[in-house]
């Protein structure tokens, strides 16, 4: 029996590599004991672990189990201070995830339990993101996939514009400084040293925000309070990054404008809309972009099961998350599937209609939520003991009657 598993991560507990190894240490263990249980012969049990993402978080864990390189470059956090941050590479083609050289993560004392604030609402910048961008093109690299997703900046992108050469002056010509608020004062674009490779490389945003960069669904209204602005500060974000359309149209013409409006282009603080607007970057959505990368469909032939999962499986999981782009990659390949998650909010009519045989959350063993997150390791590794002996019941004695009675099993 071969059994694939590819969750995304369990968000606050586990990454998704951890989540797939903990889950197939308890499949192998459960199917063993039960088939010795049972008294029937040790039977061939495999498990393929492809650690997936939806974009964000964890697209840089799912690109190095899948074959790309992790590599590392000295870049500027958010509030200017040094960093190391990491990327992935295979061959021309990145991986670049912009928290982690732009991310509310890398905020400085914000492990230790300081919040985002005001200040850092305004001046945050996303200069590291345009740096790691240039690490990859001075490793080769012409396909340049962008994950976006829990930045800290509200800047539009400008930062990244500022890493990859351009030069933001006010009107005496002074470099402006990082952050969204600075971009008021913005009188001209000097691109002279422009990247010159970034016209010979492709650029894939991988995003499932919709929202515009202007306005009221636009970056600094929906995503800049959780970044530590107040009311006045996104009024006055919003202000700046309109006026640095403004001046971006008069250097680059008016696909600046058309670019604001652009499903996306309000996604992580505006980063969105530069790689629309100066990169030419296409938008698909995160979890197809990952699942193309990570090869899973191909991956997935001559499976028996397909077990996927994240940290909460809830209403926003059915709107092309993880488990559901899973789901259906698994569907089309005539495949049953199951979840795993630290807990569903879903209906057994939600369940009934995504597509799962079964779900199963850690809370089934451990009703305390919080010790669910605490020791979400231990747990998944004995709730992949039970799903094991479960399949150990009536695995089949050949490839096609163990994928009919699979399905028939999985009902825990």
């Amino acid at each position: 029996m071969r059994v694939v598993i590819a969750p995304d991560k369990f968000k606050g507990s586990l990454s998704a590599p951890e989540v797939a190894s903990r889950l197939s240490a308890g499949l192998r263990a459960g199917f063993a004991a039960g088939r010795a249980a049972a008294s029937l012969p040790a039977e061939g049990f495999e498990t393929t672990l492809i650690p997936v993402a939806d974009g964000g978080e964890g697209t840089l864990d799912a690109a190095v189990g899948s074959g790309f390189t992790r590599r590392s470059a000295t870049v500027t956090g958010p509030t200017g201070h040094p960093i190391t941050a990491e990327f992935a590479v295979r061959g021309e083609e990145a991986v670049i995830e912009m928290a982690a050289a732009s991310g509310l993560a890398v905020l400085p004392g914000f492990g230790d339990g300081s919040a985002p604030n005001t200040e850092t609402a305004k001046s945050s910048t996303s200069l590291g993101t345009g740096e790691l961008i240039r690490a990859a093109l001075d490793l080769g690299c012409r396909h340049i996939i962008l994950g976006v997703g829990g930045s800290a900046n509200t800047d539009g992108g400008a930062g990244v514009l500022q890493g990859l050469g351009a030069v933001l002056l006010d009107a005496e010509g002074n470099e402006l400084p990082g952050g969204g608020a600075a971009l008021a004062r913005l009188d001209r674009i000097d691109f002279s040293n422009l990247d010159v490779r970034l016209e010979a490389t492709e650029f894939v945003l991988a995003s499932d925000v919709d929202n515009p960069l202007l306005g009221r669904t636009g970056a600094a209204a929906i995503f800049g309070p959780q970044k530590g602005a107040t009311p006045d500060d996104v009024a006055s974000l919003d202000a700046a990054l309109a006026h640095f359309v403004q001046v971006l149209a008069n250097e680059i013409g008016s696909e600046a404008q058309d670019a604001a409006q652009a499903p996306g282009a309000g996604a992580a603080g505006g980063v969105g809309y530069i790689a629309i607007a100066a990169l030419g970057a296409a938008r698909r959505p995160g979890i197809d972009v990952v699942l193309e990368f990570t090869e899973l469909e191909q991956r997935l032939a001559g499976a028996d099961l397909v077990i996927t999962g994240e940290g909460s499986l809830d209403e926003q999981s059915l709107l092309g998350k993880t488990p559901m782009g899973v789901a259906r990659a698994a569907a089309r390949s005539g495949i049953p599937v199951i979840a795993v998650c630290g807990r569903s909010t879903l209906s057994p009519e939600q369940l009934s209609e995504s597509g799962f045989e079964s779900v199963h959350a850690l809370t089934e063993l451990e009703a305390n939520v919080e010790k669910c997150i605490a020791e979400a390791g231990p747990l998944l590794e004995e709730l992949g003991k039970h799903i094991g002996v479960r399949l150990s019941e009536k695995s089949a004695p050949t490839h096609e009657a163990a994928r009919t009675e699979t399905k028939e099993q999985l009902h825990v």
